[in-house]
């Protein structure tokens, strides 16, 4: 079973200011060197859109997926995989700037468990009572 994560309006305006930072530390002093090669427009533009891409992909792609022994947290790159054993806790969170999180909305969830390095995931399901739910059935200790 597979969940993805809830996207907040402040959220989106979080990516949205950063997006446009990054866009005008790229493209501000390439508009302004009147020196400039297409080589080094074809390299700024790439790195801009890489950094672009990669940002809407880690905050977008975000999604939490019931495997038989594990829950998986994935955003992007970052994967975490937690094995149900493992969980100790389950408490709502609005904290969204402290902890490791792989969420896109104040309306969390924290998962505690016992080999994690920091000791709890954050996460934005977005059917929280169904996700509950499911990892009450698959963690019977909670």
């Amino acid at each position: 079973m597979e969940f993805r994560s809830k996207v907040d309006n402040f959220f989106v305006v979080v990516i949205s200011i950063t997006l446009f930072i990054i866009m005008a530390v790229f493209l501000i002093p390439l508009i302004l060197d009147n020196d400039k090669t297409l080589v080094e427009v074809i390299i700024v533009l790439s790195l801009c859109f890489l950094s672009i891409a990669f940002i809407l992909w880690t905050s977008f792609s975000i999604k939490y997926i019931f495997n038989p022994d594990t829950l998986l947290v994935k955003g992007g790159l970052f994967k975490t995989r937690i094995p149900y054993e493992d969980i100790t806790k389950l408490t709502e969170t609005t904290e969204l700037f402290t902890g490791y999180r792989v969420l896109a909305s104040k309306d969390s969830l924290e998962i505690f468990y016992k080999k994690g390095i920091l000791g709890s995931v954050k996460i934005s399901p977005t059917d929280k009572k169904r996700f509950v739910s499911e990892l009450k059935k698959r963690c019977p200790n909670l």
